[in-house]
């Protein structure tokens, strides 16, 4: 099975258009340029920049004026094969199709030629099919910050005569002339984003040679969190590291929640309460708080750990019942129920044999990946609970002379959580190293399998009980040729019964 990858397109505002359009068509700032697209001339981009510039001043909104916006897109490695400016005149007119604004693009390898990605710069406005302009009935006044003032003395100076950069628009003439309609609202949206996520991961599966190319979207309503991406030169790249680091632990908190049989439902739970409404509430309250959003998590992986721990628990004192957990939480759905046929065989009906779904016939691999995710959860869980014991020792040696066995103590606890975070990092690779994206995935195909892997025992019970015989390789193989002789047997009367016809 390959391994599924998920797609990475981003977005970002743009203040200065004009001058990330040079950049990103610069062969002399672009080491890896292989090709330009643009669905309009520069002087639309001129334009479009002055027109949200004047808006902006307007609205006297504080911040940065967002000018356009843009998108980066990461293609597989294999579209290099594909010409270079076909490829993004495709991805470029795509975009232009599905939502009619202009655009300009350019095709990009980073230094390493391990990226190999589109920039795409869209406008959030569409041009007017007729201008429009507002004339002056009365002259109009500017100072020189370009505000429109009642009064000619509020633009004069001491001596009566106009300051420098202020105007005056005579009465009659066009004092303000707008070729763009406003801005698109959708493309300020979070549903807009995920919708060209679609698009454009549907495009790319499209055109890729190999299955194991093939992306998907993440998502970001399931169990997981999504990992950032650290771009060059990023101000906040430690930042961003530090949240990956958190994200991670609770992505490898999820992976042993879902071996230990925690359904999925209930890490939906935590993850909304303790994570997705606590956050909103916080940075409606406080802004965007690093250190915040990690005690957050870390509280969210703390309630996960709990309901771990719990079944761990009950596995103990009840271990045929945490067993079967697993199979009791899958859909129904998910079961295809064997059906039932007969076959002649030597002049009479002999039920036919059960035969394994493809799904069955893969359980015993699956139980074998699943012991080793269990083994490993299990031993993990060993470890927590040695460190808690060392924990609660560290806190009992007290007084001026146990210096050295408290440093003693600190070192082996110290050695003992590194292990365990190791051992939790290892968790999601032993899936990935048989093709499988994540923990996630792989629970889903073994808990089909197993279900219809028991659907099989059923079916062969019943078999044994119908027939009186015990279905094992030896009888398999001895029915099989019974019945391959009495085709042989068949065909060979068919035959004579062709020749005597021929006879008469």
């Amino acid at each position: 099975m390959p391994i599924v990858r998920n797609s990475f397109i981003q977005m970002s505002k743009l203040p200065n258009v004009k001058g990330r359009i040079s950049y990103i068509s610069s062969k002399a700032r672009q080491e890896n340029l292989y090709a330009v697209y643009e669905t309009t001339d520069r002087k639309f981009w001129t334009e479009l920049a002055r027109c949200n510039q004047e808006e902006f001043e307007k609205s006297g909104t504080k911040g940065s004026c967002i000018e356009a916006r843009e998108l980066i897109i990461a293609l597989p490695e294999s579209f290099v094969e594909y010409e270079p400016d076909k490829l993004l005149k495709l991805f470029t007119e795509h975009f232009k199709q599905n939502y009619g604004v202009e655009c300009i693009s350019a095709l990009h390898h980073n230094k390493r030629k391990t990226n190999y990605h589109i920039h795409l710069i869209f406008s959030e406005r569409k041009l007017l099919d007729e201008p429009v302009e507002k004339i002056a009935t009365r002259n109009m006044f500017y100072d020189e910050n370009g505000k429109h003032v009642r009064t000619k003395k509020e633009i004069l100076d001491e001596v009566g005569l106009l300051r420098k950069g202020c105007r005056i628009i005579p009465k009659g003439e066009v004092y303000e002339r707008n070729i763009f309609n406003i801005k698109d609202s959708r493309f300020k949206s979070d549903s807009f984003l995920d919708e060209v996520k679609h698009s454009y991961t549907d495009l790319i599966n499209i055109y890729v040679k190999d299955d194991k190319e093939k992306l998907k979207v993440f998502d970001k309503n399931g169990v997981y969190l999504p990992m950032k991406k650290i771009g060059k030169n990023n101000p906040k790249a430690e930042q961003v590291k530090a949240d990956n680091e958190v994200r991670a632990m609770w992505n490898q908190t999820v992976d042993r929640a879902l071996v230990s049989g925690v359904p999925e439902v209930q890490i939906m739970d935590v993850k909304q309460s303790e994570i997705g409404r606590k956050a909103r509430a916080s940075i409606q309250k406080f802004g965007r708080n690093p250190a915040l959003f990690k005690s957050l998590i870390m509280t969210a992986i703390y309630a996960l750990e709990l309901l771990i721990n719990r079944l761990f628990k009950v596995g103990a004192e009840k271990p045929e019942k945490a067993s079967e957990a697993v199979v009791k939480a899958e859909p129904k759905q998910m079961v295809v129920k064997a059906v039932k046929s007969f076959v002649k065989a030597e002049s009479e009906l002999i039920p036919e044999m059960p035969k394994k779904s493809v799904f069955a016939s893969k359980f015993h691999r699956l139980e074998g990946i699943y012991q080793k995710l269990d083994e490993q959860n299990k031993a993990i869980y060993k470890r927590e609970q040695q460190l808690k014991t060392m924990e609660q020792k560290l806190s009992e040696v007290k007084g001026m002379f146990k210096g050295k066995e408290r440093k003693q103590l600190q070192e082996q606890m110290e050695q003992l959580q590194t292990q365990i975070e190791n051992m939790k990092r290892y968790l999601p690779t032993i899936v990935q190293g048989y093709g499988y994206k994540n923990v996630k995935e792989f629970l889903a195909g073994y808990r089909a399998s197993k279900a219809e892997y028991g659907d099989y025992r059923k079916a062969v019970a019943e078999w044994e009980k119908l027939t009186g015989e015990k279905l094992d390789d030896s009888f398999r193989a001895k029915l099989q040729q019974k019945q391959q002789e009495a085709k042989e047997q068949n065909r060979h009367t068919e035959h004579s019964k062709k020749n005597d016809r021929g006879a008469r």
